[in-house]
């Protein structure tokens, strides 16, 4: 499995920063680490121990990160390749490690413990040093007390043999590294919680000490010379310096213990200016950014990075008024807790654009104009060859659109549901401590048709909101909100069962039938508990635009239960939603109620049930109201069934409220409540949202919910020829019903005729609540539902234009109608525990797999893969599972990840081509791949996050500070801290772990940690290597030379005294 993390990382408790490669990491209370680079560039590492991370330190231009952990440990990771992997791991086994220090271009790490000891460790090779600066050693020998942790450890910017050592007791030790004793003491009776140097190596600013100047940015001078009032520690503070202008104090706390209630702040002070800069989240950490690496040199900051709780801010430095940057990455999925979630693979071309275009208007306004600072990294060459979106539902009403394609998600589109509710009546009706025990305007469930742009919605307030796609701005007048109300008599037959009057044939025109009701004027059917929509004029921008808001009602004075199950289809125009006790049909393009009726009623007289009725409560039929206003009507539709609804009632509910709509009108306005009168106080406040009081009393079987619709052109009944549109039901006890779909021509017949909807009977049962359906076709590939193209709602023009809009014909892109009886189409259903295949028109079960027996499903989805159709699974053991369709054989079986909260069960979601996403956490989310193809070309679009740069030149120390000794002191690191000098480190003190980076990471990383003069070091002794070779090569070819020569001088002069013998 391929993962890709995103959002902002939980809970974050350190934080560091390259200033030449322009990286930022960031780690977390669980152990994760998430690097960032250019807008495009991320990646996320998670220790296996899942210990907190206390400190991150970079080895600056070099790919590699050291991070220490709160078990102790310390990890070197290698950031020169796509996914970071630890190379070496140092487990300390007698002290606790409480702070570490790198200096830049050092291959010597200074690591400070709870007992006040500072160890050294090579980060070559990852080995303790015999130096050891001991605290008794450090403080005053005259001193018995302990000073604490070590809080601080830096080095003096213009010598590197000086030491700075902070305790927490309050005590900083300035330490010489080659006298091995303490230069300087500076004690103070508070605590110590940060230092900082100025770059000349000869003032530091900290907490305590003697000091030559005192500072209370916060606190109030007194004008008799007395000390200022006392304030909150300050956490940390920067001593940055400028080469013209003043220097930049930057500190997080210290404000004045009167400020309660205050907002967390940064404090920036620089010359004779003070801005306060208040925060949304508590501060965790801050960074100043420089111009340069170099601590002797002036900083020249240009950007202040602030790591909060919940948040990443980056302010701007240079401009007036320190604005922020605007944050490129995809950091705000939790702005509002996320509820529900929805992936969509292989959306249309046009979609994502349409998005943005009117997305972009939403963006705020006052950032700063400068490019994000933190640009390091590279692109991945991989690129997505389909688009892909992820829809967020959250607690607040909000539903955010999200761009997918790439390997970083990027916010298209927010739309805010809480408009078209009137917050202040809310407030009124129900009283404010309700209100804030809970979120009324939270996303339940969403269902969206990406190619008609329909979005519908359900809330926890049992409201249903149905959007169209608009690129015009228009406004909603809502002139008056008018609630009416049918109920039918109560007539008890002698068996306990509902009687009725004369009821109009089903046949029977709604112009002349009306029903028998009466409008109803009593508090018991109140729906004083809803949320009110708004009676004034509704400004909707351009985007997603309300059409209908459905809304269930209070029923004497018990909430509606929650909507359960959602669903859609542009093509029939019909909106399908049901809940414990029923379901309801929406016809959104003629603005009725289609269907209203119990779970019990789609089965009939074939009932496998033996249902008793609710006792002793009086039996209630279902209500409706309609409020009707110049642009949309809004539903208030009561699910609270006791028992079977008469099917007459259905063609009732289709022509009876047409007829009387007129003379209700006018009844009901005259008898309406006024606004302010609440007839529900008389209530039980110890009700439960979630769960009626009465449900109670019913036993099991009475209780099935709907658990899941699927709109299909299939075979409604068994041996039918042809395929018309249905609508399929599945039910928490397994079951699932078909319902035939009779749809009235299109054009202007659509908007005249009604829909007719009606039983069909029962397709099959399964074990557990209905999961998932799906229909194939007879070659096995997924059929997607019939569509409506888009078009634009608003549109502007008369005559031949607006006629063709009118007239537009859905797109079916199922099997003709005039299909043969012998191809035949194949339903796939899924339960909690068991899948199984029927083959239509025959309705014969033609495979079946028992997909878990101790665990259970959470989610499954028929999905489409490249090279056919699968059936994904997610079980609350943590499996997931594919499998074929339609021969159901188990294709993949892998243990992913453990159910442990339910937040992944609310938010785990499958789609096309084998990739799946989740809520990991609550600010983030994780995007993962089961697929080989699209794991591949996710691999290549990774980007890399080491870039080869060249380390900045170092500032030229100058004549006359090079002459009397006023610049930089160099260390020899080597000669101190070696083997030679130092002597061995005791081995039980800490435990040297190889990393599962590899021999070949290793090395690499080994390469590029030692530094660029390390690294010039080693090629000048390579090269000497070289030479030498050369030069005894050069010396053996010379006396070879001279061999020969001296050879074929003997042979000369022999050759001479042979020839004069022979003469």
């Amino acid at each position: 499995l391929f993962t890709v993390r995103h959002g902002f990382p939980y809970q974050p408790s350190s934080m560091a920063f390259d200033p030449v490669q322009k990286i930022l990491a960031i780690g977390t209370q669980s152990g994760a680490l998430r690097l960032f680079g250019r807008p495009g560039v991320e990646c996320y590492c998670q220790h296996e121990s899942g210990a907190a991370v206390i400190q991150l330190q970079f080895l600056i231009n070099e790919g590699a990160l050291v991070s220490a952990l709160a078990d102790d440990s310390v990890h070197l990771w290698n950031l020169r390749q796509k996914r970071p992997a630890v190379l070496h791991s140092l487990k300390f086994s007698k002290e606790r490690i409480t702070f570490c220090h790198l200096p830049f271009q050092s291959k010597w790490l200074y690591i400070g413990t709870e007992r006040g000891n500072i160890h050294v460790v090579n980060v070559e090779s990852f080995m303790l040093s015999g130096y050891v600066i001991m605290w008794n050693k450090a403080i005053e020998l005259s001193s018995k007390a302990h000073p604490g942790p070590v809080v601080h450890i830096s080095d003096n910017p213009i010598d590197e043999g000086k030491l700075i050592i902070g305790f927490e007791s309050g005590i900083v030790v300035l330490w010489d590294l080659k006298s091995k004793k303490a230069d300087y003491r500076y004690t103070y009776d508070e605590a110590i919680h940060s230092v900082a140097w100025h770059h000349e190596g000869k003032q530091f600013i900290c907490r305590q000490g003697k000091p030559i100047q005192t500072i209370t940015p916060h606190g109030k001078q007194p004008k008799d010379g007395k000390k200022p009032e006392p304030c909150k520690p300050i956490l940390k503070v920067e001593y940055k310096t400028t080469r013209n202008g003043e220097p930049f104090i930057i500190l997080s706390g210290g404000l004045s213990y009167d400020t309660v209630g205050r907002r967390p702040c940064l404090t920036v002070m620089h010359g004779k200016s003070t801005a306060v800069l208040e925060m949304d989240y508590p501060i965790v950490d801050f960074l100043t950014l420089c111009e340069t690496p170099y601590a002797n040199d002036f900083q020249e900051p240009y950007a202040v990075v602030v790591l909060l709780e919940k948040d990443l801010v980056v302010i701007d430095l240079a401009q007036n008024g320190y604005p922020i940057f605007e944050n490129p990455y995809p950091l705000t999925i939790h702005e509002s807790p996320v509820t529900c979630c929805e992936y969509v693979a292989d959306c249309p071309a046009d979609l994502i654009p349409a998005l943005y275009s009117v997305g972009s208007r939403q963006k705020r306004q006052g950032y700063s104009k400068k490019e994000w600072p933190i640009s390091g990294g590279t692109w991945g060459q991989g690129t997505q060859s389909y688009p892909e979106i992820i829809i967020t539902g959250h607690a607040d009403g909000t539903v955010k659109f999200w761009d997918a394609s790439a390997i970083m998600l990027q916010v298209l589109y927010k739309l805010k549901t809480a408009k078209v509710f009137d917050r202040n009546r809310s407030k009124e009706d129900k009283g404010s401590a309700e209100v804030s025990d809970e979120d009324p305007f939270a996303i339940q469930i969403m269902a969206w048709c990406p190619e008609s742009r329909m979005l519908c919605v359900a809330g926890v307030s049992a409201n249903v909101i149905i959007y169209r796609f608009s690129k015009l701005e228009v406004t909603t007048e809502v002139l008056l909100e008018v609630r009416m109300q049918y109920e039918l008599n109560d007539i008890e037959s002698p068996d306990g069962g509902c009687g009725g009057g004369e009821l109009p044939n089903p046949g029977a025109s709604p112009q002349t039938s009306g029903p028998p009701s009466h409008p109803s004027t009593s508090s018991n059917n109140s729906d004083g508990g809803n949320m009110p929509c708004l009676n004034t004029p509704l400004k909707q921008s351009a985007g997603f635009q309300v059409d209908s808001v459905v809304q269930l009602v209070w029923v004497s004075g018990e909430p509606p239960q929650q909507i359960t199950s959602l669903a859609m289809n542009s093509s029939y125009g019909l909106v399908v939603f049901g809940n414990s006790n029923g379901l309801a049909v929406v016809d959104y393009v003629q603005k009725t109620v289609v269907l209203n009726l119990g779970t019990v009623e789609l089965y009939g007289s074939n009932d496998p049930y033996q249902r008793q009725p609710r006792s002793p409560r009086k039996t209630r039929h279902p209500t409706f109201f309609i409020c009707k206003d110049n642009i949309f009507l809004i539903f208030f539709l009561s699910l609270y069934f006791v028992r079977a609804v008469p099917t007459s009632m259905l063609t009732l509910l289709l022509c009876g409220c047409f007829t009387s709509l007129c003379f209700l009108l006018t009844v009901l306005l005259s008898v309406c409540p006024p606004r302010g009168a609440n007839p529900l106080d008389h209530r039980d406040n110890s009700f439960s949202r979630s769960r009626s009081s009465s449900v109670t009393s019913i036993d099991k079987e009475a209780r099935e919910a709907i658990s899941s619709f699927h709109f299909s052109e299939a075979f409604a009944r068994k041996g039918d020829s042809t395929l018309t549109p249905c609508l399929y039901v599945g039910t928490t006890l397994g079951t699932v019903l078909a319902l035939a779909i009779t749809l009235p021509p299109a054009g202007e017949q659509r908007q005249l005729q009604p829909v007719i909807i009606s039983p069909t009977g029962m397709l099959v049962r399964l074990k557990g609540s209905v999961m998932r359906m799906a229909f194939l076709d007879p070659t096995g590939s997924v059929v997607p539902p019939a569509y409506e193209p888009w078009f634009e709602p608003n549109v502007t023009a008369d005559g031949e234009e607006r006629e063709k809009v009118r007239k537009r014909r859905p797109v079916s892109v199922s099997p003709s109608t005039s299909q043969d009886l012998n191809e035949s189409q194949y339903a796939v259903v899924c339960s909690e525990k068991q899948a199984k295949v029927i083959s239509l028109p025959s309705q014969t079960c033609i495979s079946k797999a028992s997909i878990t027996e101790a665990s259970f499903i959470l989610r499954a989805d028929v999905v489409q893969m490249s090279q056919g159709a699968c059936l994904a699974c997610f079980c609350a053991n943590g499996h997931i599972m594919t499998l074929s369709v339609p021969g159901l054989r188990p294709l993949m079986d892998v243990n992913y990840l453990p159910l442990t909260d339910m937040r992944i069960a609310r938010t785990f979601c499958f789609t096309n081509l084998g990739q799946a996403m989740y809520l990991c956490s609550p600010t983030e989310a994780q995007r993962l791949t089961y697929s080989q193809d699209t794991c591949e070309n996710l691999q290549e679009m990774l980007g890399e996050l080491f870039t080869p740069v060249e380390t900045p030149e170092a500032p030229n120390r100058g004549f006359f500070k090079g002459l009397f000794g006023g610049g930089s002191q160099s260390l020899d690191r080597e000669d101190l801290f070696g083997e030679t000098s130092s002597g061995k480190a005791s081995r039980s003190l800490a435990q040297h772990i190889p990393g599962p980076g590899g021999l070949e990471g290793m090395k690499g990383a080994a390469s590029g940690i030692v530094g660029d003069l390390a690294r010039a070091r080693i090629a000048l002794d390579e090269r000497g290597q070289k030479l030498g070779e050369l030069d005894e090569r050069t010396a053996a070819m010379m006396a070879s030379a001279d061999s020969f020569s001296k050879h074929a001088h003997e042979v000369h002069r022999k050759g001479s005294q042979d020839l004069s013998a022979a003469e």
